[in-house]
């Protein structure tokens, strides 16, 4: 099979990501954690072609503290809302975004 290289870029595409990223997935995260983030920078991404699409992003928490998280886009026809599928804490800055 192919090997696919994931595209990783410096930022999150398109407006509405911002956006979505603050309101909807830094209070989730917040919740899992039980803390409140002073900073939740998306600083890094990557894709990967699923049955959709898999998000992966580094976040910078604040301090010297990172997390990644996964978000998953599902198929246009299926008009389902953005979603938080798995993160992992405690991450630093040099940590590599991989696939989980």
């Amino acid at each position: 099979g192919l090997c696919l290289v994931p595209e990783t870029t410096q930022a999150i595409p398109e407006p509405p990501w911002e956006g979505y990223f603050i309101n909807r997935v830094k209070p989730q995260v917040e919740e899992k954690e039980g803390k409140r983030f002073e900073v939740f920078d998306a600083v890094e991404f990557k894709t990967q072609v699923v049955a959709g699409m898999n998000y992966f992003i580094k976040v910078h928490v604040g301090n010297a503290e990172y997390i990644h998280v996964r978000i998953f886009k599902s198929l246009p026809h299926e008009n389902k809302p953005l979603a938080l599928t798995s993160y992992q804490s405690k991450k630093a800055k040099h940590d590599e975004l991989t696939f989980f």
